[in-house]
């Protein structure tokens, strides 16, 4: 019996965003973003959570993995190397990895698909998608700055968490709003999470155009 394949650009109504989770400190920034997509409603997101990743989530947040994975569309498993994200033929518009840990960054810069998380990535490179790693570590050494550079030549782009000052945030909630808005408007996602600076003359004051 011949295999039917599904044309898979045709079944999904809303383009799809991959996010993976990496064991890297401060998975606050991906439970915002995932909660502003959820709300947002359009794109449909597919979410990867790696091991280390759910052992930061209840040192640093106590949020349960079932809750999590209730903000996404789909949850794959981390080993389901057969998942439909492993696939170049299944489209999506990219992935981002928030927040991606420098294990996670360095076997994405070298094509080390040891789970669905970086093989996902990989897919992202060859197929030439967008590839957005949301990096947190400081200080950085000489091995962290050469696989953001080994990444950032294969197509990916490296997005720190740096917080902005020029909105005047008046709580860690506006600096996560105004980080999760970053990303999005790195896959074109239109959003309302932040104001956006208008020059001088109209210069912002408690998170308020003045």
């Amino acid at each position: 019996m011949p295999y039917e394949f599904i044309d898979d650009a045709r079944s999904s109504a809303r383009p799809r965003l991959v996010v993976g989770i990496t064991g890297a400190s401060a998975p606050h920034l991906a439970i915002h973003l995932l909660t502003a997509l959820h709300r947002l409603k359009i794109v449909e997101t597919h979410l990867i959570v790696s091991r280390a990743a759910h052992r930061t989530l209840e040192l640093e947040t106590g949020v349960r993995p079932d809750d999590l994975a209730a903000l996404a569309d789909v949850h794959h498993q981390r080993g389901d190397i057969a998942a439909s994200i492993a696939s170049g033929s299944f489209l999506t518009m990219g992935m981002v990895v928030v927040p991606c840990s420098m294990k996670s960054l360095a076997a994405i810069a070298h094509g080390y698909s040891d789970d669905l998380l970086t093989r996902a990535a990989d897919v992202c490179l060859k197929e030439r998608r967008r590839l957005v790693l949301v990096t947190r570590e400081t200080p950085l050494s000489l091995v962290h700055l050469r696989n953001m550079t080994a990444v950032t030549e294969a197509g990916a782009i490296v997005l720190p968490p740096v917080p902005a000052f020029y909105q005047q945030p008046n709580s860690i909630e506006d600096l996560l709003a105004h980080l999760s808005g970053k990303i999005l408007d790195q896959f074109g996602i239109e959003h309302d999470l932040s104001l956006r600076w208008q020059g001088a003359a109209h210069r912002l004051v408690g998170g308020v155009a003045r």
